[in-house]
């Protein structure tokens, strides 16, 4: 099957994760990728995360953070800095569909290669600048990375042990959640502008994405809660601040996690614990009730499951139709038959690195491949062949070498 997006050209010179999270997921849905790295030791990511480790258990000069954001794509090394540099990136950028960059605001148009320089090369180019603040208001020239995101929106009021217990206090999430949060709302912008340039203007625009502006959004059905009912939302541990019971609780052996959606659950959930009166009762009969009601009725189901195993409780509970699951680390669930019928786990051969397990792209089409068949790319891999591609002569790229703008 022809993947969806095999007729798209990306231009990705963006670094680190958001950027580069989403050039991946066009690259997973088929379009043809080259990343543009500096020609000084290429994008940052590829000195951040673990060292990957090769069947020796050595290092292979690979790190894990680039593995995880960078298949499909080929990497050319340009130096941006320089007129011959600047023109290599309009003349590519001549030839694409879609241009992803992450530039502090305003770098690129002292080069000439803002969206305003470019559309006049390409008018149906479609230019996605990602951020931390966006390229208007006043924070716009600020710098970010995903800790300062969480912290600003309100994340970090969520999240960690609650006020009064033991270790009170904020817990960062345990991935750049702003990061990938950014790369999905660019992804899902940039196919909404290739429709409108296909199907209605046949013109190219510019796209302003921020990891400020995306983290609040992604949390707009909690600030709801707030615009609502005038309270601020609360760390809380495992447990919802909307849903109750929906937290983890410990068994006899480990933890588990159950969510509880309704009053229906509710109900089968206390007749599975003998404590069906709890159902009935005025406290605790409906979610609301729960909610306001938490601190009394968790330590009763909380003594109740101390008795259980997980498997067990995980069993039990799946049978009446009850949500739960355990708190698996990732050796854990990368061992579930779940992971493996759905494909998750995929391998890559890696020139450096060997073979390289990853997380496949979870999109299922009835109708196209997903998934890119390259692995991520060494330093500057594929300079000579994608400037041939775009019609550079042996001469042009020598040259270019010669005056340092390419590598």
């Amino acid at each position: 099957m022809a993947a969806c997006l095999q007729h798209i050209r990306v231009l990705d010179l963006s670094r680190v994760f958001a950027g580069p999270w989403a050039a991946q997921m066009l690259a997973d849905f088929g379009a043809e990728v080259i990343k543009i790295e500096h020609v000084k030791g290429g994008d940052d990511v590829r000195r951040m995360g673990v060292p990957h480790l090769g069947p020796d258990g050595g290092p292979t000069g690979e790190t894990s953070s680039f593995l995880a954001m960078n298949r499909g794509k080929r990497s050319i090394a340009v130096d941006l800095a320089t007129d011959e540099g600047q023109a290599v990136v309009r003349r590519l950028a001549g030839q694409s569909d879609v241009l992803i960059e992450n530039f502090k605001t305003g770098t690129l148009a002292r080069f000439g290669l803002d969206y305003a320089a470019l559309k006049d090369v390409n008018p149906r180019l479609i230019y996605c600048s990602i951020t931390g603040f966006g390229q208007t208001g006043p924070m716009a020239h600020l710098p970010g990375y995903d800790p300062i995101f969480q912290a600003m929106t309100g994340l970090l009021s969520m999240t960690g042990i609650p006020d009064g217990q033991p270790g009170a206090g904020p817990a960062l999430v345990g991935y750049s959640i702003s990061d990938i949060t950014a790369g999905q709302y660019a992804v899902s912008a940039i196919l909404a502008a290739l429709a409108h340039r296909d199907a209605v203007s046949g013109e190219g625009q510019s796209i302003d994405i921020a990891l400020f502006d995306t983290q609040l959004h992604a949390e707009s059905h909690m600030v709801m809660n707030y615009l609502s009912s005038g309270r601020l939302p609360r760390r809380n541990g495992t447990a919802s601040q909307i849903t109750c019971p929906w937290q983890a609780f410990d068994c006899a052996d480990r933890p588990i996690m159950i969510a509880i959606g309704n009053d229906a659950q509710f109900r089968r959930f206390a007749d599975y614990l003998d404590l069906s009166d709890l159902a009935d009762d005025p406290r605790y009969a409906t979610n609301l009730a729960r909610v306001q009601n938490a601190e009394t009725l968790i330590p009763q189901l909380a003594e109740k499951l101390k008795t259980k195993t997980a498997d067990a409780c995980w069993s039990d509970l799946d049978a009446i139709g009850i949500p739960a699951g355990p708190l698996n680390a990732f050796d854990d669930v990368l061992k579930m038959p779940q992971v493996e019928a759905r494909q998750l786990l995929q391998q890559v051969d890696h020139p450096a690195a060997g073979t390289v397990r990853y997380i496949a792209n979870p999109v299922k089409f009835s109708g196209a491949e997903a998934g890119a068949s390259i692995p991520p790319p060494r330093f500057a891999e594929h300079t000579d062949a994608v400037l041939r591609d775009f019609g550079f002569t042996e001469a042009e790229v020598a040259d270019l070498r010669e005056k340092g703008a390419v590598r």
